[in-house]
């Protein structure tokens, strides 16, 4: 499938909002109560994603122009890795990635670290990411992965 990767934009905060709580309603919320989906939720209203992008590299990924999968980079940390649930498996998450893989490496970074959810262990698991210690807050249950980087080949 043909994927474009792009810096996020303001303009995208509604499409990226829309993406993410498609996904937590569909994917996450079959591993997650429904009390910890609506709190994440609250997290990613389009407000709330302007103010995100003020702190974060943030990508998107479209597809024919439609806008399907947003990833970011804060600090070392890879955060708010989505990809409309219509889509999952045909790469965008990995495009992503290797976005947000490529800017850590020009700033320098050795390695990257990522709160996963339980939803996406797996992805990162293939992407060569490995737990490194799980953390509860409340019935949310993180799992936290590590991943060093290599420069280009």
């Amino acid at each position: 499938m043909e994927c474009h990767v792009r810096p996020a934009l303001q303009a995208d905060a509604a499409q990226i909002s829309r993406v993410i709580l498609a996904a937590l309603l569909t994917s996450n919320a079959q591993d997650y109560p429904a009390s910890v989906i609506e709190r994440v939720q609250d997290s990613f209203t389009p407000d709330a994603v302007l103010q995100l992008m003020r702190r974060r590299q943030m990508f998107v990924a479209l597809v024919d122009g439609k806008l399907l999968g947003t990833a970011s980079l804060d600090g070392r940390a890879v955060r708010s890795v989505f990809v409309d649930p219509a889509y999952h498996g045909h790469g965008l998450g990995r495009q992503l990635m290797a976005a947000v893989e490529q800017a850590a490496l020009q700033a320098g970074l050795a390695s990257l670290v990522v709160p996963s959810s339980v939803t996406a262990e797996g992805f990162y698991a293939r992407l060569g990411y490995v737990r490194v210690r799980e953390h509860y807050e409340g019935e949310e249950l993180t799992l936290i992965m590590e991943r060093a980087l290599s420069g280009p080949a």
